[in-house]
């Protein structure tokens, strides 16, 4: 798996994202469609890949498996009361017992958004059926951002 990621610095985050695409393909890009629920995916090439962008950055990873990146800006404030929403029993216990439940929050989401994209999901409906761990080695700080990467052998079994 390779990732690549930039600060937007004013730049539109779906063409930085394609941008960033382009140079981890290492050519040019072959088409792109998309799924029912919309996971996008090259029509003609064994690869994948995933792309998500903040406000400031923006980050594609690129991997011969299913892949699923999501960022989300370390600073960024979510809603407390969206936990009680999307965190399973054994995630809500790690939430409560954490020193910085904001950070705690957004290491959720993060690995629930890149799992979601991985399988190509999505959040359908409200994610609180997985069983994902505060300190999962697949959450990254990278320039500022949580960022999450989940590759496909390892997404399935978290989801059910």
């Amino acid at each position: 798996m390779k990732i690549l990621w930039k600060r937007l610095q004013g730049q539109d985050p779906h063409e930085a994202g394609r941008s960033l695409l382009q140079t981890l393909y290492g050519g040019v890009l072959p088409e792109i469609a998309y799924t029912k629920l919309g996971k996008p995916y090259f029509v003609e090439s064994p690869l994948h890949f995933s792309i998500s962008h903040t406000d400031k950055h923006v980050f594609c990873a690129l991997s011969e498996r299913p892949v699923g990146i999501d960022a989300e800006e370390a600073d960024r404030q979510i809603r407390r009361s969206l936990a009680e929403k999307i965190l399973s029993p054994t995630e809500m216990e790690q939430y409560k017992a954490a020193d910085d439940p904001q950070l705690a929050l957004l290491k959720f989401w993060v690995l629930k958004e890149a799992a979601g994209k991985c399988t190509g999901e999505g959040l359908q409906l409200w994610p609180n059926h997985t069983s994902f761990s505060l300190e999962d080695p697949r959450i990254q700080q990278i320039d500022g951002c949580l960022v999450a990467i989940i590759e496909k052998e390892n997404a399935s079994a978290e989801l059910k």
